[in-house]
């Protein structure tokens, strides 16, 4: 675990990082918003695309962790449904619940790809990548969705299709899968300029991370942020496991669909929130402290996984 622990501890330090910069007055307070934006519109989808562009599909371990991760967010997103009624009865309301849904399902892909690549290379980035592939589409579909159908706007599906169809992160993701099977030339040049922007985009979309959390709301913390941290820390990455093994995932494959399921939640989810009339605040607070507890149990949860793959 030692091991585990050690990788991960630069890709946290990144998100100290931002937190830190985010805090001095070294950087104009307005640069911010604009690095999210870029990281969010040209650096990610320049990185989906690479890893799309140049995975190896005929790789039927991948594609196995790809359809177990399908599974996972299925189930976990049905299992919340399913217990609306319980956090409504608790006092939770429908703005509240779709900031516990959204922190229990979405995952920070800046996160897992990092932490992959320190730990299993090229191998952990195109899995974590593939995983990307497979359930950009279904959590972008089933968490707009809840927002649209809890937070009190109008149920508007040609709304929620108009987020799918024009999410960067899901043209991107195609645009390479077409590019790889279709043997699509590309100039080189133009290739090149993509990768290039793809490897800037990790380590500045970790800091942008670590800018984005809200220490001061994770301070007092809410019993639904709590219960946030307790859904996608340890109860996602279980549900994720259960399924890889039932589908015959082992090995180097079930210990990265671990990780894919106990990364803290996406930072983008917040915007969401806050265009959505979902509870923003919430959700702030739980992705802060979800990054914070994460430090210790994403170790935890890959060292376990190594241990029950191994087994």
């Amino acid at each position: 675990m030692l091991i585990v622990f050690q990788s991960i501890l630069p890709i946290f330090l990144l998100v100290l990082l931002g937190m830190g910069l985010k805090r001095t007055p070294v950087i104009n307070r307005s640069v911010w918003d604009g690095l999210e934006q870029l990281s969010y519109w040209v650096l990610f989808p320049a990185l989906l695309f690479m890893t799309m562009a140049k995975a190896d599909f005929a790789n039927l371990g991948n594609l196995s962790v790809s359809i177990a991760a399908i599974g996972a967010v299925l189930i976990m997103s049905g299992g919340l449904l399913l217990a609306w009624p319980l956090f409504r009865n608790a006092g939770t309301s429908g703005p509240a619940f779709t900031s516990v849904f959204q922190t229990a399902t979405r995952w920070n892909a800046f996160i897992a790809l990092a932490i992959a690549a320190n730990t299993h290379g090229a191998e952990g980035l195109l899995t974590v990548g593939l995983v990307m592939a497979a359930i950009i589409i279904p959590l972008n579909l089933i968490n707009v969705t809840v927002l649209l159908w809890f937070s009190g706007r109008e149920r508007n599906y040609l709304a929620i299709l108009y987020r799918v169809v024009t999410n960067p992160l899901i043209i991107a993701t195609l645009a390479g899968i077409l590019v790889n099977v279709s043997g699509i030339p590309i100039f080189a040049p133009l290739m090149k300029t993509v990768e290039l922007l793809s490897q800037a985009s990790l380590s500045l979309g970790l800091i942008t991370v670590g800018a984005g959390l809200r220490v001061a709301d994770a301070l007092k913390p809410r019993a639904a942020a709590l219960v946030g941290v307790g859904l996608k820390l340890i109860v996602f990455p279980i549900v994720a496991v259960a399924v890889g093994s039932l589908y015959g995932i082992s090995g180097d494959g079930l210990v990265l669909l671990a990780l894919s399921a106990s990364v803290p939640t996406a930072m983008n989810g917040y915007l969401l929130a806050k265009q959505l009339n979902g509870d923003a605040d919430l959700y702030a607070a739980t992705a802060t402290l979800q990054v914070v507890a994460s430090f210790l149990t994403i170790p935890v949860v890959m060292a376990v996984t190594a241990q029950v793959a191994g087994g």
